[in-house]
């Protein structure tokens, strides 16, 4: 841990950042004065300014959940799967240029992209045999985007473990449903903490009472949105397999992982149940293996969880970053 911070705040904010930028430090400062929040704010390294809550941040909520503190993109997160392809394979340029192109003709990639038809999933019929959900929640867009990378900070690489071998690792979410699910629910949390005069450090942290029927529905509605961006990876990974496979008949798959960073899920923690919301940051129980994607080109790690009670059993996601895409592009 790099700091604690406790002064004049209500809670305490545990930090696994050592520099952080003014902006991002401002929003832990009024997680701290939160009035559903327990503990601590913790803080994991790659933090950075989001909104509402920073991104690489990790709070828990006592019967309440917090819509901004898991973000637009729910249920987004990382798979990686392992094989027995010796690198040396892969090394010729035009061959690695032949399978890429092959997962591309296969996999939509960029905003908008998605399969020309409609995507069968038992996910979509089990949902809305589900009584009481808003049955246009699910858009005709949502099953062509199944199976679908989208833009942004999303990727598909091939990757060189440190013993040599081939592994395949993506970044994706839960697609434009996530977004709209947000959207949708962090309104009724402002109406909400509106009506009944609850004071909030921001309106970008309303929340809604998990007894409360908005709160209740949200968090179904979110499970959904995670089931289906579980289900989007292991859609496009399979595709990758296959070209893989397709390229080097002889492979073999050996293990995979497939993990969130953008969710909320109730655990025990210090003797309670809380709600515990990792907005940019993975699940690090005891033993628990995840993934830590690099930045473009840098090397990524599968990591296994200390269980450390202090950063509530959680770990960073990927490498954090000091601007926005735009900004980078405009500056680099």
């Amino acid at each position: 841990m790099e700091f604690v911070k406790s002064d004049g705040l209500p809670i305490h904010i545990k930090s696994w950042c050592r520099d952080i930028e003014d902006r991002a430090m401002a929003q832990p400062e009024n997680l701290a004065r939160h009035p559903a929040l327990r503990h601590h704010v913790a803080l994991m390294p790659d933090c950075h300014c989001g909104i509402g809550m920073p991104i690489g941040g990790v709070i828990a909520a006592k019967d309440a959940v917090i819509p901004a503190a898991v973000g637009v993109d729910i249920g987004c997160g990382m798979i990686a799967v392992e094989t027995d392809i010796p690198a040396e394979k892969l090394e010729d340029m035009r061959f690695r240029r032949a399978i890429h192109s092959r997962i591309k003709e296969l996999v939509p990639v960029g905003e908008g992209k998605m399969h020309k038809d409609p995507q069968a999933w038992d996910g979509f019929e089990e949902y809305l045999d589900t009584k009481g959900v808003d049955a246009q929640l699910i858009t005709k867009l949502d099953r062509h985007n199944l199976g679908t990378l989208g833009g942004g900070n999303h990727f598909i690489e091939i990757q060189k473990s440190d013993s040599g071998f081939v592994w395949i690792m993506i970044h994706s979410g839960s697609r434009n449903l996530g977004k709209r699910i947000e959207e949708m629910y962090q309104e009724k949390a402002m109406q909400l903490c509106e009506r009944f005069y609850t004071p909030l450090p921001t309106s970008d942290l309303a929340f809604l009472p998990i007894q409360d029927e908005a709160g209740h529905n949200y968090f179904r509605d979110m499970s959904f949105a995670l089931k289906y961006a579980f289900e989007n990876r292991q859609r496009m990974m399979a595709m990758c397999r296959d070209v893989i496979a397709e390229f080097v008949p002889e492979v073999n798959f050996i293990r995979e992982v497939n993990i969130h960073h953008n969710y909320a899920a109730f655990e025990e923690h210090f003797g309670e149940s809380l709600c515990i919301h990792r907005k940019g940051a993975t699940s690090a129980k005891l033993d628990e293996t995840g993934i830590i994607p690099g930045s473009m080109g840098t090397a990524s790690y599968i990591v296994r969880g200390l269980g450390n009670p202090a950063s509530f059993m959680s770990c960073s996601h990927g490498a954090g970053r000091r601007m926005s895409r735009t900004v980078a592009c405009n500056t680099l």
